[in-house]
């Protein structure tokens, strides 16, 4: 049965020039039922062509591949198909370029020499729950914002942006990991009001994704703020 709340299986496509890598992570993820590898591309030109025909739900993308990368793939996808999860694949522990990525949209970030539990779990958290962090993610990311913490005033950011407080309260939330649905109850505001709110968030703060709205209230210490309160 599936273990998810979906009758349909996940749809996943895997983008890498490595035969035996793809083979190898269709052959363990074809054991799970609630997964389904649709297709398979070697290059990322390959796999923007193969979406104007088939869109899977979530893609596996390597991140070096001769013709058109994983990097340059990224941002094609995200504008064109902005619902589609990308899990990016790697053999680089580079931590300003996963950060460079998650704030492109990527989904997650993985190591190649992952397990299949950890791709599996990975593929349902960005399907269920838009992005799956992890401690390459986490480490790279908190690297990447202490730095840049200490070339900008944290304060001047926000100041910016000009977060109603309705807003600040929204964006923490998300910061917990918390639902649209969950936000919307505790604020006492319709789903589809907060989905505004956030969209109007990502305008203010100029974030492209969810992860970059995350990464902005870590930059700008809104979560400190909260727990001093």
């Amino acid at each position: 049965m599936p273990t998810n709340n979906h009758s349909e299986p996940i749809k996943v496509l895997i983008t890498d020039d490595h035969v035996l890598y793809r083979a190898g992570v269709k052959t363990a993820l074809s054991a799970k039922k609630d997964i389904k590898v649709i297709a398979e591309a070697d290059n990322g030109m390959h796999l923007l062509n193969m979406l104007k025909m088939i869109q899977p739900d979530v893609i596996l993308l390597d991140i070096q591949m001769p013709v058109m990368d994983g990097i340059g793939a990224l941002p094609e996808i995200k504008k064109n198909w902005p619902n589609i999860k990308v899990i990016m694949l790697t053999m680089m522990d580079d931590h300003s370029m996963i950060t460079k990525l998650m704030e492109l949209g990527a989904n997650s970030y993985l190591s190649k020499t992952s397990d299949s539990e950890v791709i599996y779990e990975a593929i349902k958290t960005c399907y269920e729950q838009e992005y799956f962090f992890n401690a390459l993610t986490n480490k790279a990311l908190l690297n990447n914002l202490k730095t840049r913490n200490n070339m900008t005033p944290q304060k001047m950011v926000q100041a910016e942006a000009n977060l109603t407080d309705k807003e600040m309260l929204i964006l923490r939330l998300m910061c917990e990991e918390k639902s649209t649905k969950e936000i919307a109850d505790i604020v006492e505001l319709s789903p589809r009001t907060v989905e505004a709110i956030r969209d109007k968030l990502k305008v203010k703060t100029g974030a492209k994704s969810t992860a970059g709205l995350i990464l902005y209230a870590v930059k700008n210490n809104i979560l400190d703020e909260d727990t001093a309160k």
